[in-house]
């Protein structure tokens, strides 16, 4: 995980209606940027559905809301569109970001070690640099904190 005062990795991903989305283009705004496992799975359900309806407070408060995982663009419209989510959501197959911000990890699973998405989120400043850094969080609870972040001031 990276840690706070660490410039946020640039990036340039499609997000869930194939446009282009660059962290540099948000510069001048602070920006939620949080890392998820898998569309339509009951924790990722939670937490995107958590940002949808604090999604007033969220832009109330000048910020960005940015969720990536690796599925697909098909996989996020759906996602966006079974839940009615009204931010972004950001598409890395090939795990490019998902790797520069230090969220692709080795886990032990029946045993056995594979790769996977730790749920991370990472406050970033209007200035690009990340101000939070909050690893393993809680689905259901992870919206709620970052709000008191947020409006606690970054």
């Amino acid at each position: 995980m990276l840690g706070p005062g660490t410039r946020a990795p640039e990036f340039s991903l499609p997000d869930q209606n194939g446009n282009i989305c660059r962290l540099s283009d948000l510069l001048g705004k602070k920006v939620i940027l949080y890392f998820y496992s898998k569309d339509m799975t009951s924790g990722c359900s939670k937490q995107a559905c958590g940002f949808a309806e604090r999604y007033p407070q969220f832009t109330e408060a000048g910020a960005v809301i940015l969720g990536v995982s690796k599925d697909s663009v098909e996989s996020h419209k759906k996602f966006e569109q079974k839940y009615g989510l009204p931010f972004t959501l950001l598409s890395d197959p090939d795990k490019t970001v998902l790797q520069a911000y230090d969220v692709w990890k080795p886990v032990k699973v029946s045993g056995k070690e594979t790769m996977k998405t730790i749920r991370t989120t990472y406050l970033i400043d209007e200035s690009g640099i990340i101000t939070k850094a909050f690893g393993n969080v809680k689905a259901a609870d992870n919206p709620q904190d970052m709000l008191k972040e947020l409006t606690n001031g970054i």
